[in-house]
């Protein structure tokens, strides 16, 4: 008798296996499909490079005590260029550090924000530095940048950002933008407030 109830299970297995393929298959042919499609869209529209550059920087409020802690007020104009013409984009997250020699001297957010297609946007970057302890490296480097009238610093952005198309948006994607070298030229002072020439930076970009 219990070779009957084995052979009933059988056929009852087999279609129950064959609809599970079949939804496999339809699911993995779904996915399929969809990629190839984003893939389409994608190279069809070819986006191009986000464009950032540094337009201007000053120092304020510089004050390097004799145990290398640091105090200064950074002003960055920091200039975002999106050249697509099919391509807006969607900055979820955006982080801002400025480095000297290698060493974060100070960070910032930019609040999230959507960017046109074809748009440029402009970001006033007010970031300082509150008893910064550089190393004694860093801190000597400063004095002699300091003394001779112009810094070196370099600007880091890291953004966590989607594009969209229409009404597709993509998945997100990670931005580095490093913007160096950035020359702040110190000529007079007044009232603790260092005056700068500057010329402007393009930045590197990786997406």
């Amino acid at each position: 008798m219990a070779i009957p109830k084995q052979e009933n299970q059988t056929q009852v297995a087999q279609p129950h296996s064959r609809l599970i393929r079949l939804i496999a298959i339809v699911l993995l042919a779904l996915i399929v499909l969809v990629g190839l499609t984003i893939l389409i869209i994608w190279l069809t529209i070819k986006p191009k490079k986000l464009v950032y550059y540094i337009d201007d920087g000053s120092i304020h409020g510089y004050n390097l005590t004799n145990g290398n802690h640091l105090d200064a007020s950074y002003y960055f104009l920091l200039r975002a260029y999106n050249p697509n013409k099919k391509v807006s984009v969607y900055y979820d997250k955006v982080d801002v550090s400025v480095k000297y020699d290698d060493e974060v001297v100070s960070r910032g957010i930019i609040n999230p924000f959507h960017q046109p297609k074809r748009n440029t946007t402009l970001f006033k970057l007010n970031l300082s530095s509150h008893d910064v302890t550089l190393s004694n490296e860093a801190a000597r480097d400063l004095k002699v940048d300091r003394s001779s009238g112009r810094v070196e610093f370099g600007v880091n952005v890291k953004a966590r950002l989607r594009f969209k198309v229409g009404g597709w948006k993509s998945r997100h994607y990670r931005m580095k933008v490093w913007c160096a070298p950035i020359m702040v030229h110190l000529s007079s002072s007044h009232n603790g407030v260092q005056r700068t020439t500057f010329q402007s930076v393009k930045c590197d970009v990786d997406i």
